[in-house]
Formats: C-alpha cells, structure tokens, sequence
C-alpha cells in the first residue's frame, strides 16, 4: 500500500492480485487482480491505469580510470485503462467522485506472452530481471499517485530434452615440474550420463586419474556457477562453488577410478539461458588437487532445470556409452599385497610429520587435521645376543686353506 504525504484524503491504495499465493507464473499464464481504494474524504479522480512491465538490467560499476556502463533489455510491457463508469459517477468537469468511508475494487487481468518471449526472473550482485505490476492514479491538478507489486516469472526448462539426454565427457593431463625439472604428469577421464539435472538429484561420476609424479595427488569434484554480466560489450563473471566431494589420495606411480561417485545437486535457481546480457551457467568441476603446483581442472557442463528427469529416453544409450568408455578404464595395477599376516606390529604412536598441506582455496580447513599426515613409526630393535670373551681359536682351530 502507498500513502502520499501530499494528500490526507486516501486512506487506502494498492493493487492485490487474485491469488496471493502463487509463488511464480509462466508464459501464457494469465495474471489477474484489483486496484483497491479507500479515501476519508470525497475526492475527484481524472483516470485510473494499470501497466506492467518486466526488463534485464546490468550495471557494470567503474574503477578509478574507468566509468561505470549499464544496459537494460525489456521483456514485458502491458498498459491498461480501467473503466470507471460502472462504479463512480461524474462531475460537471468530467472528473469521477470518490465517496468517502467506501472501498472501491477495479478489476483487471492480462496474459504473459508465449513460450520464448520472457525469460526467469533474477537477482544478482551486477544485474537483475525484474517483473511488476504498477497502478497510477491520475487526479485534476494533482501529481499522479502510484503503487506497484512485484511478481516472479519462471520459464520451464526440461531437462528430457534429448541435447540434456546425451552424456558428457573430456579429458585433460598436465606435466608437472619441480624448479623446471620434469616431475612426471597427472590425468583426468570424466565422464557423467547426462547433462540436465534438477534439485534433489544425484549425479553419478565415472572418472579415472593417474598420477606418474612424485606428489600424492587429491581427487575431487564440486558443483559451480557462473554468472555472466553483459554492458556495453565487457562481461564480468562471478563463479561460486556449490557443494563438494573429493576421494582417496593417490600416491605415486597409481591410480584411482570413481564408478558412479554421485554429488547432490542442492537447491539452486534454474540455469537463465535466453537473456540477452544475464547468463546463469553452471558446470561439473573435476579436479586434482597438486601439492606446490596448480591443479588440473576439469569441467562437464551442466543444465539445471523445472522439470526432472523421467528416467525414459536416451537412458540406454548413456548406460551403453559409459559401458564403453569405462572398459577402456579397466588396467589398473594389482592391488598391494596384505600386510595382516604381519606378526610384528609396527602401528605404534609416534610423532606426525607433516607430509604435505592440503589446502585448497575456497574451502574451510581445520588447524588441527589440516594437510596430510604420515605416521612415523618408532621401530625397536632387539638388544644384541649375550657374549662371553671366548678364544676363537681354542674353539675353532684354523685350518688350511688350499688355494686354486
């Protein structure tokens, strides 16, 4: 409701819409309601208006040798005169009178445009789209009063179409070097089944690393985004990482094969594909974690949408192909023989020295646990045998030797 101090005569003025509880709408959805009014005293009203509009608007903020851009594109935009006649009368100057102590409700409704005209609504650190609806009341000599209500809009996205159906894959390696002396190199193989996921669900991963350098290596993947920020052709991104999993060190020399390792996607907002200067995109980072080097980064892209995945379609040809791609996988090392037939227990408490940090950016790291460890062992060996001073040639006479 708005109330302007110019006036004492409304006492009330806002626009509700017919269901009030409707958390978004769609194209081609119908959006209705009333502008509802209330004044203390008879006044006179020239026009009542309805309008709504919806726009993408970008702000690029400059530094200190540059200037701030901005760019806006409109997706919505719907005006309507209500018809006054029915409820209020006219005065001699062609004004229509507002009775005091009455609440008065003027009705108007309107339909989204279709498929492929709006795109979801959005709010971001360098931009947003944003839908109203907004009232205006027109008064003789009088600025116009307004008040506006927002609204959300959230464009389907299935995620059965057949371009989500089809499974990603890539593969990336990497050369390692210590003080530009050749450390051997590290690989990633990934692959998931699909690339169109909605909340709540998991994806499986199929990946396979090795590692042939001197480092103990951390395999891990995480769920990021992207959001992309367009103004007179420059472009900020903002990149978030989601959620998280990582798996078993790999030491040198060995590798480790993921088989269906799932991370869940968790509440996210639908990726925003059909803006023209506002892109949410989010991807499947894989990843190896290289103790005193960068990491080797890997990325499948991702589809979040509305309408989840119904389990029929190209789901035997992603099992066939991940059949097929993890065959190739297979040559593994034998695994380390077992050390339980062991009788000396070497498991002892000792110190902790530190075998390498692993740190990575972006993630909380405890002071205690933090970085791998490996346990030194503190090894007892046994006393020498007992010995008596013994003449060793009273014991074992010499004997010759003959030479050939």
């Amino acid at each position: 409701m708005v109330l302007s101090p110019a006036t004492n005569k409304l006492r009330v003025f806002q626009l509700v819409f017919s269901d009030p509880g409707r958390s978004f709408y769609s194209s081609g959805d119908k959006l209705s309601g009333s502008v509802q009014l209330e004044v203390a005293q008879p006044c006179r009203l020239t026009g009542l208006r309805v309008s709504a509009a919806g726009c993408a608007h970008v702000v690029h903020r400059g530094g200190k040798n540059r200037k701030s851009s901005s760019q806006e594109v409109e997706y919505l935009k719907y005006e309507e005169e209500l018809r006054l006649e029915e409820e209020l009368t006219k005065d001699s100057d062609g004004c229509f009178l507002l009775q005091s102590d009455k609440t008065y409700s003027f009705q108007f409704g309107f339909e989204l445009p279709a498929a492929g005209r709006l795109v979801s609504s959005y709010k971001g650190k360098f931009g947003y789209v944003r839908y109203y609806a907004r009232a205006v009341l027109d008064r003789p000599s009088q600025h116009a009063l307004q008040c506006e209500r927002e609204f959300e809009v959230e464009e389907p996205l299935d995620v059965n179409r057949p371009d989500l159906l089809a499974p990603a894959a890539a593969s990336k390696q990497k050369k390692v070097t210590c003080m530009f002396i050749p450390d051997g190199q590290v690989s990633i193989s990934a692959q998931i089944d699909r690339k169109g996921f909605c909340e709540g669900e998991d994806i499986n991963i199929n990946a396979k690393f090795e590692n042939t350098c001197s480092r103990i290596v951390v395999p891990k993947a995480a769920i990021i985004a992207k959001h992309s920020y367009i103004a007179d052709g420059r472009t900020k991104e903002v990149r978030q990482k989601l959620t998280a999993v990582r798996g078993n060190h790999i030491i040198s020399g060995m590798c480790d094969m993921w088989q269906g390792k799932t991370i869940r996607v968790p509440k996210l907002r639908p990726s925003l594909l059909g803006c023209d200067i506002i892109k949410v995109d989010y991807a499947l980072m894989i990843y190896l974690h290289i103790p005193g080097s960068e990491k080797l980064v890997l990325e499948l892209p991702l589809v979040i949408g509305t309408i989840p995945f119904s389990g029929v379609g190209s789901r035997t040809s992603s099992m066939s192909s991940q059949a097929g791609s993890m065959s190739s996988w297979s040559s593994f090392p034998s695994a380390p023989p077992s050390y339980s037939n062991i009788h000396r227990d070497l498991r002892l408490d000792g110190p902790r020295t530190p075998l390498l940090q692993d740190y990575d950016g972006g993630e909380d790291q405890d002071e205690e646990d933090g970085g791998l460890f490996m346990r030194v062992p503190e090894l007892y060996y046994p006393p020498p045998p007992a010995y008596s001073e013994v003449d060793q040639d009273s014991v074992n006479p010499p004997q010759a030797v003959q030479v050939f």
